[in-house]
């Protein structure tokens, strides 16, 4: 396997300095897990999309010990929001997907992610078994992959990044990678 460059990891963050040496291959492990997790939003999505999806069973019915059980009973109860949520959830499941895939606008879709994780983490609340559950661990990946600029690695990013909008707003980047 060829390398041309050292692989570097490293951060400063008050007055504590890490670093390291992924392996060469790490490149790889992160877009696949890009690609792996795009996959389970499209599927996801997609299965809400074209299959009988309502969220209000799973609102209705959250847990009273979870710090959210009343909002989303109280968003289980108003028709327009659910009609909105029931859109909303699938909508952005199957876009989050799809630039997670393509490697677009990778550090909005994996905060997108992380944050309906969260929401859903609150949603199963059942803390019998531990706090962390399968949304709280996608949760950490997708902002892993936010945090790694997967989409600057084999993905679209690294291209839209040189886009000459990018170049006159800066600040745009911080979607991208």
């Amino acid at each position: 396997m060829e390398t041309t460059s050292t692989n570097r990891l490293e951060s400063r963050l008050g007055g504590v300095t890490i670093d390291g040496r992924p392996h060469q291959l790490s490149a790889w492990a992160v877009v696949g897990l890009r690609l792996l997790m795009g996959w389970v939003m499209v599927t996801a999505g997609w299965g809400k999309l074209t299959g009988e999806f309502s969220a209000y069973g799973y609102l209705a019915n959250v847990d009273p010990a979870s710090p959210v059980s009343g909002l989303y009973g109280l968003m289980a109860a108003s028709e327009p929001l659910m009609g909105a949520v029931d859109v909303i959830v699938p909508v952005t499941q199957v876009l989050i997907g799809v630039a997670l895939i393509a490697g677009a606008f990778v550090r909005l879709a994996a905060l997108g992610a992380a944050f309906q994780m969260v929401l859903f983490y609150f949603g199963s609340w059942e803390v019998a078994g531990g706090l962390v559950n399968d949304q709280l661990v996608y949760a950490a990946v997708f902002l892993a992959l936010g945090a790694f600029a997967a989409g600057r690695i084999l993905g679209l990013d690294r291209y839209i990044e040189t886009h000459p909008i990018v170049e006159r707003f800066p600040a745009l980047r911080y979607l991208l990678g």
